[in-house]
């Protein structure tokens, strides 16, 4: 198989890959109120940057192909190339630390996994981007770096604003996901934690 086959698979999917590492997390979960602390710093400001970018870019984030449309420059976008891929990171790194299963193993797991996983499905993009949008992509590519952040904004900026509110709509199955998820680590940490011992 092809990385570009391993990509489209991934690309796929990315909504479903996180679950075993997830349910693996909450089975082998020891939070104590700083990890939980800590791991929902991180985990509301990945939210945060996911809200704000799927403000800047609309639908085109829930495809389940890599599709192209206009070149998004606009907002997180204008800092760094995966601003999405970026709040993910930031959301399930959250999630590893609020459970505070298997440490340090388990951040380790997680990183490795991530990185494989993004890795695939950066390079498909990035692949499909460059020979769709030619040199108005290699230009961004050029000037924005893929994980980290520039300090100042990318011009031109497209589209100038967001909608954050739309952001959010967009965003309301990850958020009951999220929520889901931290009802069953309380009960999980700090409800039956004496019994599961």
């Amino acid at each position: 198989m092809d990385a570009g086959r391993i990509g489209q698979a991934f690309f796929r999917w990315r909504s479903y890959t996180p679950i075993p590492l997830l349910l693996a997390a909450l089975l082998l979960a020891r939070p104590a109120w700083w990890t939980m602390a800590l791991g929902y710093a991180l985990l509301v400001g990945g939210e945060l940057l996911r809200v704000s970018s799927v403000g800047f870019a609309s639908g085109a984030t829930r495809t389940l192909q890599p599709g192209v449309g206009q070149l998004i420059t606009g907002g997180p976008y204008s800092y760094t190339r995966n601003p999405l891929y970026l709040g993910n990171f930031l959301i399930s790194l959250g999630l590893c630390l609020a459970a505070w299963a298997w440490m340090p193993w388990m951040l380790f797991v997680f990183v490795a996994a991530f990185a494989l996983q993004y890795g695939f499905i950066v390079r498909l993009e990035e692949t499909t981007l460059a020979e769709k949008l030619g040199a108005e992509y290699s230009d961004y590519l050029r000037d924005v770096p893929r994980w980290a952040f520039r300090f100042t904004p990318y011009h031109p900026r497209h589209p100038e604003r967001g909608n954050f509110l739309a952001g959010l709509r967009s965003e309301r199955r990850t958020l009951q996901s999220i929520a889901v998820v931290t009802v069953l680590l309380i009960i999980r940490g700090f409800v039956f934690a004496s019994w599961l011992r």
